[in-house]
């Protein structure tokens, strides 16, 4: 089963742009990502309308940081997607007419719903500052570079 990956690529993109000292080109994060610019801007729409980025055209522009990093936790860049699912397991069907299976979704449903908020509680204790520093220390201990072609080489 395929896995939703756009909070931690987007995560990943907004920590380079914290690091990069002006406005990073689409093409620039696609390139970080290993996908396609345009899969960027799409990624970084619902994050502009929430004012954490934002975007200039033209020669020298790209995409900037347009917040402070303590203020925004994951639980707000997971919003600004617009709230992926979080858990690829379901129940088989929502309303079903065999009480076995009723008591089955009762169960999971109610492992499911606590999981999923467990998350969400997590994601709003975490801030964009918090990932920022953890990476501060791991480069530190590495003695790398805040350039991005050189922190994904290694």
């Amino acid at each position: 089963m395929r896995r939703d990956s756009r909070l931690s690529g987007v995560l990943h993109v907004l920590l380079h742009m914290a690091e990069h000292p002006g406005p990073m080109t689409s093409e620039m994060l696609a390139r970080a990502m290993g996908t396609n610019p345009v899969v960027i801007r799409r990624l970084m729409a619902g994050l502009r309308e929430r004012g954490f980025v934002q975007s200039e055209k033209g020669h020298g522009g790209g995409w900037t940081i347009a917040c402070d990093l303590r203020a925004v936790t994951l639980l707000d860049v997971y919003e600004a997607l617009g709230r992926p699912a979080l858990l690829a397991m379901g129940n088989r069907t929502e309303a079903p007419g065999c009480l076995v299976e009723q008591a089955v979704n009762a169960a999971l449903g109610d492992a499911f719903d606590e999981a999923e908020a467990l998350l969400l509680r997590r994601f709003g204790a975490f801030t964009l500052a918090a990932l920022s520093a953890d990476f501060q220390k791991r480069l530190a201990r590495r003695g790398g570079s805040t350039d991005l072609e050189k922190n994904h080489a290694a």
